[in-house]
This record gives structure tokens, sequence and C-alpha cells, in this order.
């Protein structure tokens, strides 16, 4: 009997187990890393000894801990110490903003912005370089946009970055330049930015340790336990710093590593090597096929509605894509592309088709990121193909609609952000934030997917795309832990699988739905041990 001691038994009148729609009155017995035994209070009585914490909820929700399946460590990292520009409803707002911050950061050498929208702007005209100069004349400046696509710098960034009238365009980049000059205006796009991203984020290690420290501490707070780091931007180099922290047992939040697919087998399988434990392993690789929409770098079939000459490109050849994901499927990694126009998804699901055609069948859970405007014929593709559908809700409400809807055109904007249509189709759904791109709130992606509150705040775009609560709380839950086949492991609350377990203030299903972004999370468990307590006073 002494071995089924548990070290901490955890009780509610309302748990979300994943297994069902609904929630249930349980008890949850949890020894070291595991859940042990799940039942009623009565059954799990036994479990108690003198030395087991105990955690007793009325009816605050007890829930599988948040998986986002989408974002980037250490940009995100970052951000959590930079200026957020996403309420600047003018150019003089934002850099009023970037001034203030500047001020009281005089110890950053760089002064580093995010998620600024000219679409959401008075004049909605994209800003210059000589802005910033005006109230940053010596410190190098960079401001991502709020896809994190392009950015906004001044002089002083890129004369660090050799930046000049001659410069030559990167691949897959544009410099943007004067009209009448030639000189570099200020905004970067693409590939274009990792020039300035070099300088800007080269860190020492003790300012990695601290950075990282911080999105541990912040991703605990809001109930996530485990999160997919997808190669994006010009990466800091981290992962000596996750493994340190791991080996120090300081790793509070599980981490699958995406590096990047380019061809180089070689390097990927050692990583896969190299990485595999249960709190940071290598999960498969990731690519981008195109840009977003706002840039018009997003590849679509047919040409921009207000732009009829460009349609955006592909970041890579397609016939390079495909042969880049026929040998990595064969060497059984699972592939995840960034596609966000109808072309580019279309392009990541026949690369699937063709690795399926000349590799055979297998289950291979590829994903696709984003999936914002895809045409009515791929939609039954993804269940076909066993594709994931990657999504992050709350995109649909950080773009100005007006803005977004002129771009694509109202015949593809019937088919914008399809999350309960894919569902439909029996694919599977799984959601993240893509941060530092929007805030780590879990619950601000499930406010978004329930309701589809646009960028108004008032009005609903396509109801038929609203998907229930529960759907939404698995897409952040079981959806996650089966596109990192960890569905035996974690997404729900079983007998068997890790203890990673949140409790939130309220019970989310009787709530008024716009109450859920703003719901506080109690306690973060992760691999059976609390990683944060909100009240510190909550056991017995």
């Amino acid at each position: 009997m002494s071995q089924r001691v548990a070290d901490v038994i955890i009780s509610s009148n309302t748990v979300f187990t994943g297994l069902s729609d609904q929630t249930e009155p349980a008890s949850i017995a949890i020894k070291d890393n595991k859940i042990v035994a799940i039942g009623t209070e009565e059954e799990i009585k036994h479990c108690a000894g003198e030395h087991t914490k105990i955690y007793q909820f009325k009816d605050q929700l007890i829930m599988p801990g948040f998986h986002d399946f989408h974002l980037h460590i250490m940009q995100g990292a970052v951000a959590l110490n930079s200026v957020n520009l996403f309420a600047a409803r003018s150019e003089d707002e934002a850099l009023e903003m970037i001034g203030e911050f500047a001020e009281s950061k005089p110890e950053n050498q760089w002064v580093i912005g995010f998620t600024w929208d000219a679409g959401y702007w008075d004049t909605q005209q994209l800003p210059t370089r000589h802005s910033l100069d005006h109230i940053l004349p010596d410190r190098p400046a960079l401001m991502f946009h709020a896809e994190g696509h392009y950015a906004w710098v001044n002089t002083k960034a890129l004369e660090i970055a050799n930046i000049t009238r001659h410069s030559e365009n990167p691949f897959y980049g544009i410099i943007g330049r004067d009209e009448k000059n030639g000189e570099p205006n200020g905004i970067l796009y693409e590939k274009a930015m990792d020039a300035v991203i070099r300088h800007a984020f080269n860190f020492s290690n003790s300012q990695k340790n601290e950075i990282f420290s911080n999105f541990l501490a912040h991703a605990a707070s809001l109930g996530v336990t485990s999160v997919n780091d997808l190669h994006g931007l010009k990466t800091i180099e981290s992962l000596d710093v996750f493994k340190e922290f791991e080996d120090n047992g300081k790793l509070t939040t599980r981490i699958h590593l995406w590096p990047a697919l380019n061809g180089d087998l070689g390097h990927s399988k050692q990583l896969r090597v190299t990485y595999q434990s249960d709190k940071l392993r290598v999960s498969g690789l990731k690519q981008f096929i195109d840009g977003v929409i706002t840039a018009r770098t997003a590849y679509l079939l047919e040409p921009y509605s207000d732009q009829p000459e460009t349609r955006g490109e592909t970041s890579f050849a397609p016939e390079t894509i495909k042969k880049w994901v026929v040998d990595a499927d064969k060497e059984g990694f699972s592939i995840r592309f960034h596609a966000i126009g109808d072309g580019a998804i279309r392009l990541a699901l026949d690369a699937y088709e063709e690795a399926q055609k000349t590799n055979g069948k297998r289950d291979s859970r590829h994903s696709v990121e984003h999936i914002e405007v895809i045409h009515p014929d791929d939609i039954h593709r993804f269940s076909e193909l066993g594709v994931t559908v990657s999504m992050q809700p709350d995109h649909l409400a950080m773009s100005e609609r007006g803005v977004y809807t002129e771009q694509v055109g109202a015949e593809r904007e019937k088919y914008v952000f399809s999350i309960n249509t894919l569902q439909k189709t029996g694919a599977k759904l799984a959601f993240g934030t893509d941060f530092p791109i929007d805030i780590l709130n879990p619950l601000l992606q499930i406010y978004r997917a329930v309701t589809r509150i646009d960028s108004s705040g008032k009005t609903v775009w396509h109801p038929h795309e609203c998907i229930t609560l529960a759907e939404a709380l698995k897409a952040y839950t079981s959806g996650p832990a089966y596109g990192t086949f960890r569905e035996q492991e974690l997404g729900t609350l079983e007998a068997g699988k890790l203890a990673d377990i949140i409790v939130l203030e309220r019970n989310l299903f009787e709530v008024l739905v716009e109450e859920i972004p703003d719901i506080k999370v109690l306690l973060t468990i992760v691999d059976g041990q609390v990683v944060y307590d909100y009240a510190g006073s909550l056991v017995r």
C-alpha cells in the first residue's frame, strides 16, 4: 500500500479531463511525475498519507495544462522586455510609446519593439526611419510588425547592419527604398531583417539565461505546461541554455523543438538524437513557404485584389520544398510549414501527398501552420492526408479586418480562418499563439475561437466558423499532444499520464464568454511539481 501514497492530491467539483465535453467532480492523485489515480474523493481518499499535499478547490476548474503548439521561445522572451505597440492608433502614438520605453531602459543597447500595425493607424501609411531617427538619433531601434515578417528600423540600425543604397536585396527579402533617391527607407521585409536581428539579438550567456528564466515564469503563470518552439526569425542560439536549465532541474515547461527543414538532414538527425527527453526533445522540422497577407508576401493562387501585379512568392522553389519533404519524411521526421496564402497551403499539401506516394503511407502527423486563406478545394485534404490544422484563432482579430479583406477580395474572404469547416472534415486541430506575434495567454485564443469577434471588438467574422468551448480546450491540450506524438503521455487527465495539470480561478463553462480572456490561473503543476501557485496558500 505504501507505494500508493500520493505526493499530491488535487480535487474540485469541476474537472475537465478532456475525455468528454463536460466537467465532473473528481480527485487526482499524483506520485512522482505521474497521475496515479483519478476518481471520486471517496475513491482517492486511500492515497493520502501524512506527507501528502492536499489541494481542495470548490468550483474552480481543474484541467490538463495548456500546450502551445506554435511559438518562438527566445523571440518571445525578448518581447517580454520590449515595447508592445499593438495599442498604437497612429505613428505619433507609436513613437511616443517607443520614446517612453527607451527612456525607461537606458541600459538596453538596442531599443526593441513588437506588434505595430499601420493598418490600425489614422493614415494607414507605413512609417519610415526618419520618424524613429527623430526620437532615437544615436541608439539603434528595431520594431517588428505585428506579423513578424517585416520591421521598422532607424538609420543607426541600418548603419550597424551595413545596409546602404548599394545593398542588394537578399534572397526572399526586400529592403524598402525611398522612391526618389533609392536610399533604404527603414522598412525591411522577410530575410532583409536578418542583418539587423543578428546584431540586436546578440546576447551574452547570462542575458540569455535571464531572458529564458523570465519566459518560464511567464508561461507557468498562464498555465502553459508544454510548448512547441518553431524555427523562426534569425533564431537566438539557445539550445545550450534550454539544456542547462533541464540539467539543473529548472526547466518548468516541456519544450518540443522544430529546427529548420533545409536539406541538411545529417544535422537534423544529430539534433534528434541529442534532444530526446521528456522535457526537451526534437519533434520534427519546420520551414516557411510564404509570408503574410499585410505585406503581400503570402503566396496566393490568384493576384492580390488591391495589387493585381503581385500574388506573393514562395520562400524556396516548389521543387526544392517537395524534395526536402520527401527526403525528411523518409527519415521519419514530422514536418510543419508556415503557409498563409491559398497557394502556399496547396503547395504544403502537395508536398505531403508526394511524400506519401514516394515513401508509402505512415503515421507522419505533418502539419500546416496558420492556414489563413484556403482554397475550398483543399479543405478536405487535411483529414485525407492526416495533416494537423495548426491555427492561432486570435490572429483573425489582430489584422484590421477591412484592410485584410481589401487585400484578399470578397471571394477569398469567404474562406478566411476556416477553423470549424476544417474541423468538421475530421482533421485534428491544434492551437497556439505564435508568441511573440500574439501574447502568450491561451485563454485569448480560446475566447476568439468560440466567439469569432473581429478587430472591431463587436462584429462576428463568419459565425459558422465558431467552435464550442470543449472543442477549443481540446485543441489547446489533446490536439497538440497528438501533434507531437505524445497523446499517451499528455493532453488529458488519466491515470498513467504525466502530471501536467492547471487550475483556473473560475469554471470556464459557467462564465460569460467575454470574461474568458481575463480569468487567472491559480495553480500550475508540471511533471508532478508545483511551478506556479497564485495565492501561495492553497496547500492544507
